[in-house]
Formats: structure tokens, C-alpha cells, sequence
């Protein structure tokens, strides 16, 4: 690794060993600055080996959490099977018992035949009213089963407006939230494009457009919506074919369909797209926003180039571990929820039910003329972490060491260790 990227030790060597001279003559500083390109191109190669780094863990990642699932649902599978052999059986042992009966009835049957043969009457008035009544229970079932299948149709057509209810809120909230976020950072947004198409949501940063198209699942099967991704990436051509529309667009998807991308980028040769959720909108736009400084980069001192970079970096390293952290939470969420619909008693369950549709979440109201203030944040944290000190709770230095303490961040942090050693 030493001897490929050379470029960048010489360089920084190079930078701290200069001398005025190296700073005032012309060529002196013209050398420094070729090295510095140098390097740069080195650290573009590095960071591209990581990002691939990065991908292939996230995919292996997805994979050991796809077979977990496989896993469980096979367990359940199991348990039902049991559970219906266990039924056919008992129905089997209800059904001998029932012809036992069957049989009782028709020596009781053959005796009520012997009786009714000594009067005609009474067996054709018998036969008449035993035809009335099966008519009745056929119309009765008859009526029944239109019932039902009305009932059914309306859980379905239910289930499709839900469906077709959260896609619109999904698409709803992806417009808000970039809508907030370039309020917020001066960013312009495009109600229409200058351009053929109709994209989602379109921002204009150095006279180029950046195209962010909302996708969240049509069934609620999602295992399909990884496909579903891929081919609305290929669909983006459209956009990608006009010259002031940038060659990197976005499709924002719903953070617990994360589990099944299997990608998060695809390269189209002529563009590439990037799949994302809501939460990594504000440190992407930030990041793009960023490309307006670019041409006063000259300007900036190490220490400001320095800095900006590594700002960055925290921007796009909080990403993804937010992303991470929400996967393998909803994950650990859903089991809980399967492992109560399937071990609590049947009354405690209904009960526990009854309380969940009667509780009701109320989380702060974003409101776009309030600007989130950072010490208001502090105080509001200092406040809680007082207040659980005082119940015996202890809290980490910063917000930084809590999140390190987590056993799931030192896995990440254990793995990416070990990309780098490759």
C-alpha cells in the first residue's frame, strides 16, 4: 500500500518541509503543486478501493441478514405444518366419531323406515319437509359464500388504497424534506424543468439540475423492489441525455425497504444513480452544495482544504451508519413482533393489541419558519442527561463515544479495519 500511494507521503513531506523560498518562487511552488496532483489522483484511487471495500461488506451483510430471515420464516413454517398435521388429526379422530354416530343414526333410521312404510302419508310429508329444508340451507350457503367473497373483495381493494396511500405519503415526504432542506441551505428548487420529463424532485446547483425521484414498493411483497429499483435506474436515461441535468441522480426509497437493495449505486455508463433514503437527504444536498465553492478552492489554506474534506467525510460516514443502524433495529423490531404474535397467550395478546391502537406517538412538528438551533439541541440534551444521572444512568462523554460503544458499531468499525488491511 506504501509503495502504490507513495504519492501522497511525498507530498505531505514535501508540504511540511517547504520554505519560503519554496512558497515565493514560482517554480518551487509549481513542482509542489504538480506533487500535490499527484497525490490527489493517489487519494481518489484509495478512496474508490474503499467505497468498493464498503459495497461488497454492505452486500455480505445484506446476504447474512437475508439467510437469518429465510431461517426464521422456514422455523415458522415448521411450527405451522405441525400445527396443521395436528388438526387433521383431530379432525380425522372427529370424523370417525362422527360416522360411529352416522352409523347409530342409520339403525335408528332403518327402524323409522320400518315405521314409516306402515303409513305413506306421514314418510311423503316427512320427505317434503326435509327437501324444504335443504333448499333453505343451500340458499343459506349460497348467500354465505357471496358474503364472503364480497368481504374478501373489500380487503383487497382496502389493501390496494393503503398501498397506493403510502406510496403517496412516501412521495409526499421526499418533496417536503428537500423542500425544508434547501430552504434552510439557500438551495433553488425547480417546480418545472427547462427540460423534457417530469422528475419528482429537481434542485439547481451550478447551473446543473439534480434529479431525485421518490420509489417506494407497489405490493406488499417487497422482495421484487430491488428489480423494481434497478429498472427505474435504467429508466433515468431520459434525464440523463440533456446537457444541464448532472450525470448523478438519486431515487430515494423508504428506510425499511433498505434491507433488499442489494446495490446502492449503478453505473449507466453515461450516468450514474445513487439509491438512498430521507435520512441521507440534508448531507447529500450539502455535499453537492459544496461544488459551488469548488472554483475558490485555490483560495482556501491546507488547513481549510483539510477541514472541509473531513466535514465531509463525517457527513457521509453518519449516513451510512444511520442507514446501518435503522436496518438492523427494524430488523431486531419485526422479530419482536413476530415472536408476540406467536408466543403471548391469545388473551394477553388482545389485550396488548387493544392498548397499541389506543397509544399514540406525537413527535416534534418540523416547521419551516423554525430554524433547528444547536445550542437548543445541547440544552434539551444536557437536560435528559441530568435528569438520568439522577436516576443512576450513566451517560457517555459525547454523543460520538455512545454511538462507539454500541456493539454493532465496533462490528463495523472491526470490518472496515479489515478492508483496509486487504
Amino acid at each position: 500500500m506504501t509503495e502504490i500511494f507513495e504519492k501522497i507521503g511525498l507530498f505531505f513531506e514535501r508540504i511540511k518541509s517547504a520554505t519560503f523560498w519554496d512558497r515565493v518562487l514560482p517554480w518551487r511552488w509549481k513542482a509542489i503543486r504538480k506533487l500535490s496532483y499527484e497525490a490527489y489522483s493517489e487519494y481518489k484511487q484509495l478512496v474508490e478501493s474503499l467505497a468498493r471495500s464498503i459495497g461488497e461488506l454492505e452486500q455480505r451483510r445484506t446476504s447474512i441478514a437475508t439467510l437469518r430471515q429465510e431461517n426464521e420464516q422456514l422455523k415458522i413454517n415448521n411450527a405451522k405444518f405441525e400445527k396443521d398435521l395436528t388438526t387433521k388429526q383431530n379432525e380425522i379422530t372427529r370424523l370417525q366419531e362422527k360416522i360411529g354416530s352416522i352409523y347409530q343414526d342409520a339403525s335408528k333410521l332403518k327402524e323409522e323406515i320400518a315405521g314409516l312404510k306402515e303409513s305413506e302419508v306421514n314418510m311423503r310429508k316427512q320427505y317434503e319437509d326435509k327437501a324444504a329444508t335443504l333448499d333453505r340451507t343451500q340458499k343459506r350457503i349460497e348467500e354465505e359464500r357471496a358474503q364472503e367473497k364480497e368481504q374478501q373483495h373489500q380487503v383487497e381493494i382496502k389493501r390496494m388504497e393503503s398501498l397506493k396511500k403510502n406510496w403517496q405519503l412516501h412521495q409526499q415526504l421526499v418533496k417536503e424534506t428537500i423542500k425544508r432542506i434547501c430552504q434552510k441551505h439557500f438551495v433553488e428548487y425547480e417546480e418545472k424543468v427547462p427540460f423534457k420529463g417530469n422528475p419528482d424532485n429537481t434542485i439547481k446547483i451550478c447551473d446543473e439540475y439534480v434529479v431525485f425521484d421518490a420509489k417506494a414498493p407497489a405490493k406488499d411483497d417487497i422482495d421484487g423492489f430491488y428489480s423494481y429499483v434497478r429498472n427505474q435506474a435504467e429508466g433515468l436515461q431520459k434525464y440523463a441525455k440533456h446537457d444541464k441535468v448532472k450525470k448523478e441522480m438519486f431515487l430515494v426509497i423508504p428506510s425499511d425497504t433498505v434491507k433488499v437493495i442489494r446495490e446502492f449505486s449503478f453505473n449507466m455508463a453515461d450516468y450514474n444513480v445513487y439509491v438512498i433514503t430521507v435520512d441521507a437527504l440534508e448531507p447529500i444536498i450539502l455535499a453537492l452544495r459544496k461544488i459551488e465553492e469548488y472554483e475558490f478552492v485555490d483560495q482556501l489554506t491546507p488547513d481549510e482544504r483539510d477541514n472541509i474534506c473531513r466535514i465531509i467525510g463525517k457527513f457521509a460516514h453518519t449516513a451510512k451508519r444511520r442507514i446501518q443502524i435503522d436496518n438492523f433495529f427494524s430488523l431486531q423490531f419485526i422479530e419482536i413482533l413476530t415472536k408476540c404474535e406467536r408466543d403471548i397467550p391469545s388473551d394477553m395478546r388482545e389485550r396488548a393489541m387493544e392498548l397499541d391502537r389506543a397509544e399514540k406517538l406525537n413527535p416534534p412538528q418540523d416547521r419551516r419558519a423554525k430554524d433547528l438551533q444547536t445550542n437548543e439541541l445541547n440544552r434539551e440534551v444536557g437536560n435528559l442527561q441530568r435528569e438520568a444521572q439522577a436516576k443512576g444512568v450513566v451517560f457517555p462523554q459525547s454523543i460520538e463515544d455512545g454511538i462507539k460503544a454500541l456493539p454493532l458499531y465496533e462490528e463495523g468499525q472491526e470490518g472496515e479495519s479489515n478492508q483496509e488491511s486487504k
